[in-house]
């Protein structure tokens, strides 16, 4: 079965410094783009960058011990992927807001998870799970 692709548009406060880190750290690809947006593949779904005065994000839940910021957005990778992605960033001596690791250990829902800024502040979070059945695994 394929899944449908998502399309996300988020406020970013510089447009080049934006392209730099989705392209170079996380290897996203760059689609249509003018003076105040730029359009990303983000592992086949369509995210839109665009200028905005306003991007503060400052709001947290506790998630199995862990603030995670309320607004986020991400992928879920398959485990591989996620580990690449990893020491790709760890390599970038990247700054995270919540260190990669395996939330929920040994609960339904397992998963590898790391959040992690954009230079505007704009919260990401990359989560792999040892199988698709996990993904939504309520017990």
């Amino acid at each position: 079965m394929t899944r449908p692709r998502f399309h996300l548009a988020f406020p970013v406060r510089d447009i080049e410094e934006t392209r730099v880190f989705y392209v170079e750290c996380l290897g996203a690809k760059v689609g249509r783009s003018d003076t105040r947006w730029i359009d990303f593949d983000f592992w086949g779904h369509q995210i839109s960058a665009h200028l905005a005065e306003d991007t503060v994000r400052t709001a947290t839940n506790a998630v199995d011990g862990e603030q995670v910021p309320c607004r986020h957005f991400g992928v879920i990778l398959d485990m591989q992927d996620w580990l690449s992605l990893e020491r790709r960033l760890r390599s970038l001596d990247t700054t995270f807001l919540i260190e990669p690791q395996i939330r929920f250990q040994g609960e339904a829902g397992e998963q590898a998870t790391m959040f992690l800024n954009d230079p505007s502040g704009n919260a990401l979070e990359f989560k792999a799970f040892a199988s698709d059945a996990q993904v939504f695994a309520r017990e």
